[in-house]
């Protein structure tokens, strides 16, 4: 029986995913293609007529899960806000891709770590677009910054089995990314 052409694209896109959210909470190595295939609702022998292996999937994933390219409407200390949560600390398969797979996509061959490095640059551009400061040196440089303290602190506060250190690291790293906003925007402030 023949799958028409939307199907096979309904069906790419489930793979695509779960496999976003069992790489994302459980890492790339544990993962399967049987285990994604499974919780796809698909059978394993379908897997390559979507993808070429598994490095394949990983990379495809981790472009559709950076994919963001709409203008930011917040600012840095409201993004900050929303990334910062401890819903977002929990949830580590509909969290951040970058916070879940950073350290892994090192160990990757070039497609997923081409894919995360375009995510990476996707995302300080957007930052730069709503960043504090003076010229676009300095919006990249608050983007490019504030970005590393969210992602970091979303990765020491999951790290951590303190709750309270864990839930202080989001709350002064939003705390400390909204002084930088508004130090930036406020024109007597000193430099952006």
């Amino acid at each position: 029986m023949r799958v028409s052409r939307q199907q096979v694209l309904e069906n790419k896109r489930t793979i695509m995913e779960a496999a976003g959210r069992l790489f994302r909470a459980r890492g790339f190595e544990t993962v399967t293609v049987t285990d994604v295939m499974k919780s796809a609702g698909l059978t394993h022998g379908g897997f390559y007529s979507y993808f070429k292996s598994k490095d394949d999937l990983i990379a495809q994933t981790l472009a559709e899960l950076q994919g963001g390219t709409e203008p930011l409407t917040a600012d840095l200390a409201t993004l900050g806000e929303q990334y910062l949560t401890l819903e977002h600390r929990d949830n580590f398969a509909c969290g951040c891709p970058v916070a879940a797979l950073a350290s892994e996509t090192i160990h990757q061959p070039g497609g997923a770590r081409a894919e995360m490095t375009a995510g990476l640059k996707r995302q300080i551009d957007r930052l730069s677009q709503v960043a504090p400061g003076s010229d676009q040196a300095h919006r990249r440089r608050a983007a490019i910054g504030s970005w590393a303290a969210m992602v970091g602190a979303l990765i020491l506060a999951r790290m951590s089995d303190d709750r309270e250190l864990s839930e202080e690291v989001l709350s002064q790293t939003r705390e400390w990314l909204a002084a930088q906003d508004r130090k930036g925007r406020n024109p007597c402030g000193g430099s952006s």
